[in-house]
């Protein structure tokens, strides 16, 4: 019995600008082709150069017209954030799209950023942060949507206060903290934007669970091998048992980025079983992400360790 398949029809973006974080491979590579398909010039930063021309090729075969535009970047890096911003800045041309996708989940031991903050709370968050903050001039001139890309593992996490960066302590509540920082993040903005008038839409999203590349093996998280919840993930979805598919993954991102329906604060993901695979909807908000005084704080907080401050 084939599976079913889910999709959602994305309206035309000819004339606008996307940046799509983390688009070199999986998910990210499914959200850059759609949106490139759709008409939109598509920005991919990418921290490897070959696996982005390898990326911006396979866009260019599958939509021979489509736009795109190599950009380096890497996350973990403030002065590397930094660079690409002042590049777009140089360049003027606004920004309609900014999806905030990238991400690395649970190296084994503890590991650092170029700024020495934790590598899951500085990549996932502080250098989306950090990127959106340099950008706004860009984001308000086109009057963008802005989307965070959360996960299932925000569902059940908390903010560790007392020690974000995981100095005294390390273990698998750091991814789960960091992707509830992104899901903060973004419905923060969208009130902020509200009250200041920045013209920005900004909301969250998530892809469930499907056999991307995060739990593969990845030398330089410290996996020489993928781990048994990636074969066991990849297994489910081969099987259509509960978890998503790459394809399936991509759409709540995509809805949040472009369907005229998708809300300002709102937050979409995959509408089976736990949020882990079927089509694509709005979502209620999980508990952790209701606190608007920990998306204030973590605000704050922040702006103070990028040193990115929001005008």
């Amino acid at each position: 019995m084939p599976r079913k398949t889910f999709d959602i029809d994305v309206p035309d973006l000819t004339g606008r600008r996307a940046v799509v974080t983390g688009g070199s491979d999986g998910i990210g590579l499914g959200i850059a082709t759609r949106v490139a398909a759709a008409g939109a010039e598509v920005v991919l930063p990418v921290r490897n150069r070959g696996k982005g021309e390898a990326a911006a090729a396979h866009i260019r075969a599958a939509h021979r017209d489509a736009a795109v535009v190599l950009a380096d970047l890497d996350l973990s890096s403030l002065a590397s954030v930094e660079k690409l911003a002042d590049g777009l800045l140089a360049e003027g041309a606004p920004i309609h799209l900014l999806i905030n996708n990238a991400g690395v989940m649970t190296p084994p031991e503890r590991q650092e950023t170029a700024d020495g903050f934790e590598l899951q709370m500085g990549t996932n968050h502080l250098g989306h942060v950090a990127l959106t903050g340099r950008l706004l001039p860009l984001l308000r001139e086109g009057r963008a949507r802005v989307v965070s890309q959360s996960s299932v593992a925000a569902k059940r996490a908390s903010i560790n206060w007392d020690d974000v960066s995981w100095e005294r302590s390390y273990g698998a509540n750091a991814y789960g903290q960091s992707k509830l920082a992104v899901a903060l993040f973004g419905l923060e903005l969208s009130r902020r934007s509200a009250a200041a008038g920045w013209g920005i839409t900004s909301n969250v999203s998530h892809p469930g669970v499907a056999p991307t590349s995060l739990l593969a093996a990845r030398p330089e998280m410290g996996r020489s091998e993928d781990t048994r919840a990636v074969k066991m993930i990849r297994w489910m979805s081969e099987h259509g048992i509960v978890a998503g598919t790459m394809e399936s993954a991509k759409l709540p991102a995509l809805m949040a980025a472009t369907s005229t329906e998708a809300k300002d604060g709102g937050f979409y993901g995959p509408q089976g079983i736990g949020g882990i695979g079927g089509p694509p909807g709005e979502q209620t908000l999980w508990k952790p992400m209701r606190s608007t005084a920990d998306a204030a704080r973590l605000w704050t907080l922040s702006e103070e360790m990028t040193g990115v401050r929001f005008a």
